[in-house]
């Protein structure tokens, strides 16, 4: 099989799942709770399952003597039924999101309702830090991938059956905020409301696409950066992929990088092809060591083993890499800016 063919088997099993992107989580939202009561109630309705996080931040069933977090780790199959195996995973899978909003808040992120012209309780919302962002000197953007995953996950898998620190956006933030950045977290997933019994997608904001268009048009290129830097994984990388060939002019200007981790993207757009293969790497699920090349043909974005075979644990396997290179990205930003302003002082 072609290296094109694989591709595109591969893009297309990823966008099997892109219609779960727009699915509303079972149980809705409380708004009258603040963050911190809504994340209490979720790990409460853990502890209903008989599990709950340790505090290393992993999932481990609550020993029936101490009540508290265990050895054991989260058991899938609870019955010889595979749909009631499933239906507890989702069910319980289904408090993460709340207890990953509250983290984000602990770590000094602030809730963003949008779009900002509707009630609170049928918008979405999203992180960022500080809360009002004011010409940032460094900006870094965040965006999941596709399916049930919400602002501040990579991946549920990983959180549920490894850790917190495995499968959130956590470990990004707190190196991002050691390094001097501003921070957006994306919540594009998030795109229906229930209202009055029925499902509603958001005003201006009813998929992951326009939840993306709308917050980088308003939140990004609306308070002026010095600079900015996109982390995006799976289907966020064809999400950057739009907004590269979208607002084009602001990526040439602004944007210094764009790290993927296991891109779901199908192609580069041509309009924002010379400045995506400028900036951009991706890190794909390979066996290969950390930081191998990969040749994914001519022409195409610069890629390299993120340092291990499974999808889902890209982002946190190439954690470290992901930084090296924003981090040299920029240093290259900032030479070149200060050799165009020298050029621009001697004509």
């Amino acid at each position: 099989m072609s290296k094109l063919v694989k591709r595109f088997c591969k893009v297309a099993l990823f966008w099997r799942y892109i219609r779960k992107s727009a699915q509303p989580i079972r149980g809705g939202e409380c708004k009258s709770m603040s963050s911190a009561e809504k994340s209490g109630l979720a790990i409460k309705k853990l502890r209903e399952f008989g599990y709950a996080f340790n505090a290393d931040g992993q999932l481990r069933k609550i020993d029936d003597i101490t009540g508290e977090p265990g050895e054991e780790p989260f058991k899938f199959s609870i019955s010889d039924d595979h749909k009631k195996n499933q239906e507890h995973y989702e069910q319980l899978a289904d408090q993460i999101p709340e207890i990953v909003y509250d983290l984000l808040e602990q770590n000094g992120l602030s809730r963003t309702y949008v779009p900002e012209d509707i009630p609170q309780e049928q918008a979405t919302f999203i992180f960022t830090n500080p809360q009002k962002l004011v010409e940032p000197k460094k900006l870094i953007v965040l965006i999941h991938g596709s399916g049930y995953v919400r602002a501040g996950q990579w991946a549920r898998s990983l959180i549920i059956n490894n850790s917190i620190d495995h499968g959130t956006q956590i470990p990004y933030i707190k190196r991002a905020q050691s390094l001097g950045y501003d921070i957006l977290v994306t919540n594009t997933n998030d795109n229906f409301r229930n209202i009055n019994g029925e499902n509603h997608p958001i005003p201006r904001l009813g998929h992951a696409t326009a939840h993306a268009r709308y917050v980088w048009e308003k939140y990004v290129m609306g308070c002026n950066p010095e600079s900015v830097a996109i982390v995006a994984h799976s289907y966020g990388g064809a999400i950057a992929m739009d907004l590269a060939n979208r607002f084009t002019k602001f990526f040439e200007d602004k944007v210094f990088a764009i790290a993927l981790t296991d891109s779901a993207h199908f192609q580069i757009p041509v309009k924002a092809k010379h400045v995506v293969l400028d900036i951009a790497c991706n890190w794909v699920s390979s066996s290969a060591p950390l930081d191998t090349e990969i040749y994914t043909g001519e022409g195409e974005m610069h890629s390299v083993s993120a340092g291990h075979p499974k999808h889902e644990w890209t982002s946190y396997s190439a954690f470290e890499s992901v930084f090296k290179f924003l981090e040299e990205k920029y240093e290259r930003s900032q030479e070149i800016g200060s050799t165009s302003k020298k050029a621009k002082t001697e004509d």
